[in-house]
């Protein structure tokens, strides 16, 4: 077993080994109804990096050339972040498991982190499994405990037509990148998120502005998928974004779709809007997206207003996932 470093642009051998490893992961390690990742998506994330940092990937190679293990490091650039990195992936094949793989990769990141002078890092796991063990056994803990919930698509009623909103208030939508005459506001709207629940992660959330909210939405398009936005907009406050939610296609052929943020303005809250910007979301899709039959977000334990939100939209729980994160002092 060799680990190397992949190449800024692995070729299509090196994106074939490294989605084979992913596939196999997923099929042993999550429930049958959790849609494997696609090409398009592993491909699109290993030659197009976050708007957040730069990624590190590395694969442990089998003397037959296929890949047994594969990790990828994202090394945030921003400023408030530069101690810390996110550990996106570590998986190891199965029959490939418990002979030193996964702790070679470790060493790997380990040591690319060290360089960096990073402090800590974190990782996504579901808990109970294979990767926490593994991972408590380095010194990560868990900082902020998720589940992933799924609504059925074709089962919501909300589907047929999206709610009145308060008087004053009006619905936008567009696909990909957002609208120039919209822009500023929409940044102003994604830094609401900063009260987001966010356990005790070194990571904080960016401060966004107009430049970085296309370059995170044209990301998306850049690695294949399909990005939509439904906005509630307050045209008496200059076209204010009162309240927003995205959903993403990772790979155009994907059934289930990935609900991102959703969220509402302080200013704007306690009068429904994160529940009726949903709903436009859901009756969007289901004219535009008829393939899509699943919609699946992630929900910190402790936050209980979109859990209410949820829950009176029909989605239903399908697993615990956790952030897990380690000092890495400790580590050592």
């Amino acid at each position: 077993m060799t680990i190397t470093r992949l190449p800024v642009t692995p070729d299509a051998s090196a994106i074939d080994a490294w989605h084979s490893v992913l596939t196999a992961a997923h099929a042993h390690d999550l429930p049958a109804g959790v849609p494997v990742p696609g090409r398009v998506e592993t491909e699109g994330k290993l030659r197009h990096s976050s708007v957040s940092g730069h990624a590190v990937h590395f694969a442990a190679t089998a003397p037959d050339g296929s890949y047994d293990g594969v990790a990828s490091l994202l090394l945030f650039t921003d400023e408030a972040n530069r101690h810390t990195a996110f550990l996106d992936v570590l998986a190891v094949r199965p029959r490939a498991r418990r002979r030193g793989v996964g702790a070679a990769l470790w060493a790997a990141v380990r040591a690319e982190l060290a360089a960096g002078g990073r402090t800590s890092v974190s990782t996504p796991l579901e808990p109970g499994g294979a990767g926490e063990e593994f991972a408590t056994g380095l010194g990560f803990g868990n900082v902020l405990p998720l589940q992933w919930y799924v609504q059925d698509v074709r089962a919501a009623p909300e589907a047929n037509q999206p709610p009145e909103l308060p008087a004053g208030y009006a619905y936008a939508q567009w696909t990909g990148v957002v609208p120039d005459a919209f822009a500023d506001a929409f940044a102003e709207a994604h830094n609401a998120m900063e009260d987001a629940p966010n356990g005790e992660r070194d990571e904080q959330s960016p401060r966004w502005d107009a430049e970085r909210v296309r370059a995170a939405a044209q990301l998306i398009v850049d690695r294949g998928g399909v990005i939509l936005s439904s906005a509630v907009l307050h045209p008496a406050g200059g076209n204010a974004v009162a309240a927003y939610t995205e959903l993403v296609l990772r790979d155009p052929s994907d059934v289930r779709a990935i609900q991102y943020d959703t969220v509402v303005a302080p200013a704007h809250r306690g009068r429904g809007l994160g529940r009726a910007v949903k709903r436009h979301m859901l009756s969007a899709v289901s004219a535009r997206h008829p393939g899509i039959r699943e919609i699946a977000t992630t929900v910190a334990d402790d936050n209980a207003p979109m859990l209410a939100v949820n829950e009176r939209l029909g989605y239903r729980r399908e697993r615990g996932v956790a952030i897990f994160q380690a000092k890495l002092a400790d580590t050592l």
